[in-house]
């Protein structure tokens, strides 16, 4: 699959993942989506994050949760999120999962980084 088709791909399973949370009595707003290389550097070299992000494939959403109006800042409310988005694609990743937790992170595997 081409990274185009990816990115389209992962566009229409990010859809997906907003119908579900609204539907379960959750709201969303966009945290980053884009990232750029020198953006993923800097962070990376701060220790915020990758320099080979998949934000900057444009395959990874970072999601503000909300549950009753309230930003939910820990991990735990984000799980019904990563499970069902893990549900919609064998390359489908959580950063709720991740070494580090990142539970607002939903990405696309590509080239064996998730």
């Amino acid at each position: 699959m081409t990274l185009g088709e990816k990115q389209r791909r992962f566009t229409e399973l990010v859809g997906r993942l907003i119908q579900f949370a609204y539907a379960n009595g959750f709201e969303l707003s966009f945290g980053e989506v884009y990232r750029t290389h020198e953006q993923a550097a800097l962070n990376a070299k701060t220790g915020a994050g990758i320099s080979n992000s998949l934000h900057t494939k444009r395959l990874a959403v970072d999601f503000n949760l909300f549950v009753d109006g309230q930003y939910q800042s820990t991990p735990e409310p984000y799980e019904p999120l990563g499970v069902y988005w893990k549900s919609l694609d064998p390359e489908c990743a959580w950063g709720g999962n991740f070494k580090s937790k990142d539970a607002n992170h939903f990405s696309l595997s590509h080239e064996g980084i998730r």
